[in-house]
């Protein structure tokens, strides 16, 4: 299996490219400019000397003045030993040429194309031995009437400036090659640095278990770019942390729910096997330990059908549900529970959905039962309907009696949950009821609520006409 690179590898390689790219260019770019520079410079000197040379020739007014520019032109250019002048006429005859003066073949073969009489040729550079030259030629008129114009040739050595310049670049290729190593290390060290927080998130992730699920991270201690992170990750260890609890409630609620039914079984067997008893004496205790194995296996039914809901197993069938019709049919079950009570049920409104009717029967019998259970005597439980234009239904279960308080709300439908621990008579159930009951709309596709107020608890169920569609 190939083994991908770790996020501190991928951001200081990153940072060191784009850095050393960067340091690159830069490089190239400042000995460009600092040899473009030193061109400057000499096209500057050399414009410098050739208008002094032609200055000094628009002196000249006869041949016999002439003879004298040589020395003239000598003592001009005292103090410039790099300088090389060359002074002739238009057809090459030397009129002055400094000692030593260097030129390059090509550039005196050339002289007459090359030379303008305003201005100057081209700069041009050439190398004779270990001298490098910078030069260039240029026009120059006497005083002298009917003489053509004089030929210039000047001539700098710049062997100076390039070996100021290799030493230079040689310095600089060093300094960006320490540069580049030194942006490696920062990079590393910034990259370390800056995934800290990541680390300290895996920290707190290795540290949690089914034991251990309060620590959290600090939404301050992150940088801005994970607080997002940090407080999703927060959230989903506060959403573990809550679902254990609820398995471990769960888990102690089951094990206590089904300790009374066996223990029941248990303690009747005993008694009945401790004696001789007649036979109607055993009928009766195998009647009474049918109705625990009866309660047994209702509670096992129910657990069967939460853990199907719960992985998503429950597909029901879908039918038109005259919600209406079902109600009425409830009601005429529950009547003479209701009437022990003088409880009155009333039904409003009407409404059709797609859905299972067996699934939605049984919802629905679960909230009317619970409803008739915690009515006060003497009162109404109200059903009423609506359906809405785009066919969803609302159904809304209302009953005057205690009120449930608000913190019991949002733990009304988990499994074994009892507003009232203490009521654990096997009338009021095994405390499934409401979560079979959410389990089923969810199935399909609805939504259930609840309130309680003022002496009135409403249950509302919303449930989509075109289910199944």
């Amino acid at each position: 299996m190939k083994r991908t690179q770790s996020i501190t590898f991928r951001l200081t390689l990153f940072f060191s490219t784009a850095s050393t790219a960067v340091l690159l260019v830069m490089g190239a770019l400042v000995g460009s400019f600092v040899q473009a520079h030193f061109e400057e410079m000499d096209r500057a000197e050399l414009d410098g000397k050739l208008q002094l040379v032609r200055h000094a020739l628009t002196q000249v007014n006869s041949f016999a003045e002439m003879k004298s520019l040589p020395q003239h032109l000598a003592d001009a250019l005292v103090g410039h030993p790099d300088l090389s002048v060359t002074v002739m006429t238009s057809d090459h005859q030397g009129i002055f040429t400094t000692t030593d003066a260097t030129f390059a073949e090509h550039l005196l073969r050339n002289i007459a194309s090359e030379t303008p009489v305003e201005g100057h040729s081209r700069l041009m550079v050439w190398s004779t031995g270990h001298e490098i030259y910078r030069g260039i030629t240029a026009g120059a008129k006497t005083s002298i009437p009917d003489q053509p114009p004089m030929v210039v040739a000047l001539a700098i050595n710049i062997e100076h400036h390039q070996e100021f310049m290799t030493a230079f670049q040689h310095n600089l290729w060093l300094a960006i090659a320490a540069g580049i190593g030194l942006t490696v290390l920062l990079g590393w060290v910034a990259a370390r640095r800056g995934l800290e927080p990541v680390r300290q998130m895996a920290k707190v992730t290795r540290g949690v278990s089914a034991s251990h699920l309060g620590d959290r991270i600090p939404p301050g201690s992150v940088p801005r770019e994970l607080t997002d992170l940090a407080k999703d990750f927060n959230d989903m260890l506060a959403r573990l942390e809550d679902s254990f609890k609820r398995l471990s409630d769960f888990s102690s609620d089951l094990a206590h729910e089904l300790r009374t039914p066996i223990s029941n079984l248990m303690t009747q067997t005993q008694v009945a096997i401790s004696k001789e008893r007649s036979i109607d004496e055993y009928r009766e205790v195998l009647y009474s330990n049918l109705e625990e194995y009866e309660r047994l296996a209702r509670m096992i039914a129910d657990m069967l059908f939460l853990a199907k809901a719960d992985n998503g197993l429950i597909v029901p069938s879908t039918e038109s549900v005259n919600l209406a019709l079902e109600v009425r049919e409830l009601f005429a079950f529950y009547e003479a529970v209701a009437e022990e009570k003088d409880i009155k049920l009333v039904l409003n409104g009407a409404g059709i959905v797609k859905g299972n009717k067996l699934m939605l029967r049984r919802a629905l019998s679960n909230l009317l039962s619970n409803a008739i259970r915690h009515s006060a005597k003497h009162t109404e439980v109200k059903i009423a309907i609506e359906q809405s234009t785009n066919g969803e239904a609302t159904l809304i279960i209302e009953n005057e009696g205690e009120v449930i308080p608000p913190e019991h709300l949002p733990r009304l439908f988990d499994r074994f949950y009892r507003v009232d621990p203490s009521r654990q008579k096997t009338s009021d159930g095994a405390g499934l009821g409401l979560a079979i009951t959410k389990s089923i709309i969810e199935a399909h596709q609805g939504k259930i609520r609840v309130w309680s107020e003022k002496g009135l608890t409403r249950f509302e169920l919303s449930l989509s006409g075109k289910y199944g569609d």
